[in-house]
């Protein structure tokens, strides 16, 4: 099922989400559903909160574009930097309007723990534009944005072009 995606400046975007207990059923289809959204909002991650929901747990396939499809559900993620400080040139968020990229500081390499959907431990490194897919996604769970991590001139004139475009809709 294809779930609403939340948009900025909905508050629920800054809020830090809480971990989850226990892997249920319920868990599982609601994985499936955000995996089936991010497929088709073009998107390579969603993160729990993009939802809606006020939990730790995203899903993401980096590669899903140039390769087959391979997405992984990620529950209750730690993501610790380990890398270098490179730029993300031209990242975007399904939940920022207005299709606003911009580049963004991050670590070439993370290293991931969590748990899958079976509730395997997961512990392993992650590089490239996979880690920067990881550190994205995990953001969400702490209630930041990529818009979160610019300078506050950009962020500014973000806000102006936003609040434009509510009063459009409005």
């Amino acid at each position: 099922m294809i779930l609403e995606i939340v948009k900025y400046p909905d508050p629920r975007l800054a809020l830090v989400c809480e971990p989850v207990e226990r892997i249920t059923p319920e868990l599982r289809k609601l994985a499936a559903d955000m995996i089936e959204t991010m497929y088709q909002a073009e998107g390579v991650g969603l993160a729990a909160p993009q939802i809606g929901r006020n939990i730790r747990m995203l899903v993401m396939d980096p590669g899903w574009r140039d390769q087959e499809r391979n997405a992984r559900a990620i529950v209750n993620p730690s993501v610790e930097l380990c890398g270098e400080t490179i730029i993300s040139e031209n990242e975007g968020c399904l939940s920022v309007p207005l299709g606003y990229r911009a580049e963004v500081p991050r670590s070439s390499m993370v290293r991931l723990r969590g748990l899958d959907l079976d509730g395997n431990e997961l512990d392993e490194i992650v590089e490239g534009f996979p880690a920067i897919v990881l550190q994205h996604e995990h953001d969400h769970l702490d209630g930041k944005l990529f818009i979160d991590r610019i300078s506050r001139l950009k962020r500014n004139m973000y806000d102006g072009k936003v609040k434009k475009w509510l009063k459009s809709q409005a």
